[in-house]
């Protein structure tokens, strides 16, 4: 799979739809998302932006693959996702979304236990590393949303 590792910034993923983030890349940073945290149970949320319904649809493919459950919240506010994450106790989140970007831009912000937010220094790299490399895990048995 082509694989831009430039979008994997600081604190988020983010990039332009479709040429450096697609279907493809949301799957398999779903995946990575959830190989990385262990995940059993995570949580997906998405902004209004026309590329988010199908980029969050392939993330929760990506996640489900590697074995997860998926709470899919919709479209909801950012802040609102990691409030759901923290209160409903789930291993993760990602909110499908390029924040204040221009239209032509998407990505995720994706937090941990208790909203505990991935970065650079914590997650990012690591999901980047592992698909840049092609060395995801294998996808478990898969689960549900």
């Amino acid at each position: 799979m082509p694989f831009d590792p430039s979008i994997f910034k600081a604190y988020d993923i983010r990039g332009t739809y479709p040429d450096q983030i697609n279907e493809e890349t949301a799957q398999a940073i779903g995946r990575g998302f959830v190989a990385y945290l262990k995940a059993g149970e995570i949580a997906v949320g998405r902004d209004m932006r026309l590329s988010s319904p199908a980029l969050a649809a392939a993330f929760i493919e990506g996640a489900t693959l590697q074995g997860a459950d998926v709470v899919d919240y919709g479209m909801i506010p950012t802040d609102m996702l990691y409030f759901a994450v923290a209160r409903d106790q789930r291993d993760g989140g990602a909110q499908i979304t390029a924040s204040h970007n221009p239209k032509q831009y998407n990505g995720a912000k994706m937090v941990r236990q208790e909203a505990f937010p991935l970065s650079g220094d914590d997650g990012l790299m690591e999901i980047r590393d592992m698909i840049a490399a092609d060395r995801l895990p294998p996808p478990a048995a898969r689960r549900g949303w």
